[in-house]
């Protein structure tokens, strides 16, 4: 089933029925407003805010910047949201869909059965006519169980190093800083060896909505997605790797994420770093 619903589908279909979740959101040190001001001035009606940093990611530490959540964590926003477990939920961000991929990926891999992605965000929302609101709702009542029986995969920084080895570990981040030549956010630049380069950026079209599926999957089979070849992704935190194993899914292949990511895998300081192409 695809994961992206188009703003025109949501306007046709209409939002009766449907948990609205608004996860904008800005990288720390970004220069943006904070996600819960972006919220505040402009929101899907009915939508209810979820905070990625607090409520999709846990403390920063050796997990990385933004490692796992807690099941706990998770519940109760979807519970504040009005979600049960097989309620059809909508996430969205202001576009180009990075902290929206990973709500998806956090609710999903915790239990919740439908879990869309408004592609391109309130800004493809607006741009083809959907309403917008400040108007706050109260808090839901639902009851939403978190559990591990999502469908979704998740690898550790070990998982990470045996998919390089025997299958295929994409690099969502910029490749200035794969090779190695900038970092402006972890202490150690590079990346994790026998990692292959693929900026999310290329996943996406101008307008922050993802290439159509025939396009995703052109681009992921030329940088070496094969059938029987396990495929793994990571970026800096695990935020806009997200991203890109949601273009990957929308190209009918499943691939797993590396949660801690890039700030994970340099807080042990006997793993290896590689750098260049």
């Amino acid at each position: 089933m695809r994961a992206l619903v188009s703003a025109e589908a949501l306007l046709e279909e209409g939002l009766e029925g449907l948990v609205l979740v608004d996860v904008q959101w800005s990288l720390s040190g970004s220069g943006g407003p904070p996600g819960r001001d972006l919220y505040e001035a402009a929101h899907l009606p009915g939508a209810h805010h979820v905070d990625l940093d607090a409520e999709l990611a846990g403390p920063p530490g050796p997990g990385g910047r933004h490692p796992m959540p807690t099941g706990h964590a998770v519940q109760e926003a979807l519970r504040r949201c009005g979600a049960d477990n097989a309620s059809c939920v909508v996430v969205y961000d202001q576009g180009p869909s990075y902290a929206a991929a990973r709500a998806w990926w956090v609710m999903r891999h915790f239990g919740a059965q439908d879990v869309r992605v408004l592609d391109g965000g309130i800004a493809a929302w607006q741009r083809a006519g959907g309403r917008v609101t400040t108007e706050v709702p109260e808090p839901g009542a639902g009851t939403f169980e978190a559990g591990l029986d999502g469908e979704l995969s998740v690898l550790d920084a070990d998982g990470a190093a045996r998919v390089a080895r025997d299958g295929l570990l994409l690099d969502a981040r910029a490749a200035e800083r794969f090779r190695g030549e900038t970092e402006p956010i972890d202490p150690v630049a590079g990346h994790v060896p026998g990692a292959v380069n693929l900026p999310t950026t290329t996943t996406a079209q101008p307008d922050g909505r993802f290439l159509p599926p025939p396009e995703l999957r052109k681009l992921f089979s030329d940088n070496g997605v094969r059938d029987g070849v396990e495929v793994g992704v990571y970026c800096g935190s695990g935020v806009t790797a997200a991203h890109e194993v949601l273009a990957l899914h929308e190209a009918g292949i499943e691939a797993a994420l590396y949660v801690g990511s890039w700030s994970a895998w340099i807080t042990d300081p006997t793993r290896p770093v590689a750098t260049g192409d």
